[in-house]
């Protein structure tokens, strides 16, 4: 049977378009000679995640990402992967997206639960999202963008403020002052500059007073060791004997015993030497009176006269 160049083309048509299915199918990392499972999974937001991206299974690629589409109107989003190997799971594992990071995209993991019926092809997994490189980054980011906003906010607040507050005449004062604070610190520097001059012009005189101090400490040191030789006990047994002895002599003087005794406490005693002093200073008196009572000079051997008694006699 001879083909005729139509059909010849056909066949060549058809064999191309055969290689072509199967050329794409083994780009996309599927092969249509092997019994592969297709698995499903349904999420609200796929995260980047891309027809071909790798399926995995603890780390080990075993298929890959075969479709995203739409699942209905509400936006539910239908993923449809293709596992090339016959690793076995319940139909409860999860079908995990992943990763995600400023360089690659997303990725598929299936996190297997060997509990309950085994997955077979067709069935549907549960659809996870985990947090990816820049969620996280996201998520600690935020509080510090909203601390960084309300930061430059309130520094705006305060620049604000300062400058209502800084009027012409207030920097004014401020550069015064500021210009005042400059001379006492120069004030200041020739005020320690003197003092360093003097210290070095009076550091022999201040050597020998600190010498002098010194000389002084030792000589207190010497005399608190005399201090602490001296008998403090017997000092203080004399002193008591000497006092001992004091109370007995204020005791005989207040009990008449003696002659100082008698003195105090004997009137008779007392009534003697007053009228002893009295006696005495009437004769004192009477001779400043008539001294010619007691002493007489006569040149002639005259006889003295008749006494008279003084007119301011003493009584």
């Amino acid at each position: 049977m001879k083909l005729t160049n139509e059909v010849k083309t056909a066949l060549l048509a058809i064999v191309a378009i055969v290689l072509l299915v199967f050329g794409y199918s083994f780009l996309k990392g599927n092969n249509l000679l092997d019994n592969n499972r297709n698995f499903f999974a349904v999420y609200n937001d796929v995260e980047g995640l891309a027809v071909s991206s790798p399926v995995t299974i603890n780390g080990l690629q075993v298929g890959t990402v075969t479709d995203i589409d739409f699942l209905d109107g509400k936006g539910r989003i239908l993923v449809t992967m293709n596992v090339q190997n016959d690793f076995q799971f319940s139909k409860d594992s999860k079908a995990r997206i992943y990763g995600g990071d400023l360089i690659g995209g997303k990725s598929m993991a299936i996190i297997p639960d060997y509990q309950g019926e085994n997955a077979k092809s067709g069935d549907t997994l549960v659809g996870d999202i985990d947090e990816g490189l820049l969620e996280l980054v996201n998520d600690r980011l935020k509080p510090l963008q909203e601390k960084i906003e309300n930061a430059v906010v309130s520094a705006d607040s305060l620049i604000t403020s300062i400058n209502q507050v800084l009027e012409p005449e207030t920097r004014d004062n401020i550069k015064g002052s500021i210009a005042n604070l400059n001379e006492t610190m120069a004030s200041f520097k020739s005020a320690a500059n003197n003092l360093d001059g003097i210290l070095q012009k009076n550091s022999g005189k201040l050597d020998r007073t600190f010498t002098n101090l010194d000389e002084l400490s030792s000589n207190l040191n010497s005399f608190s060791d005399t201090l602490s030789k001296v008998e403090v006990n017997r000092l203080v047994g004399e002193f008591e004997g000497v006092i001992k002895d004091f109370r007995g002599i204020a005791d005989g003087l207040n009990n008449g015993e003696g002659t100082a005794g008698k003195l105090l406490k004997d009137d008779k005693v007392y009534d003697n030497l007053d009228r002893a002093t009295k006696q005495l200073e009437e004769l004192l008196q009477d001779i400043k009176l008539n001294p010619k009572r007691y002493v007489h000079f006569s040149v002639f051997g005259k006889n003295a006269g008749e006494y008279e008694a003084p007119k301011d006699s003493l009584k």
